[in-house]
């Protein structure tokens, strides 16, 4: 897979991605797989992926600050 940004070679690869969920809300994901490229850094999230991210993050507390979430397929 090509990069959208660079064109570089995107590669698979693991990693901790924080998100910022509301105004006061950060969630951070660990362990999530991810499209990286290996030029500019660039990360594409696989659809089957972010639907389960979604799924996730629809459980964070309105009330929290700092969640951290282990993905698991």
């Amino acid at each position: 897979m090509k990069c959208h940004v660079c064109g570089a070679y995107m590669h698979t690869t693991i990693t901790d991605l924080p998100l910022k969920v509301t105004d006061k809300t950060v969630v951070v994901l660990k362990a999530l797989p991810v499209w990286q490229c290996s030029n500019c850094r660039e990360i594409l999230i696989a659809d089957s992926v972010m639907e389960r991210v979604e799924e996730l993050l629809a459980q964070v507390s309105e009330d929290a600050e700092l969640e951290v979430l282990r993905f698991a397929a």
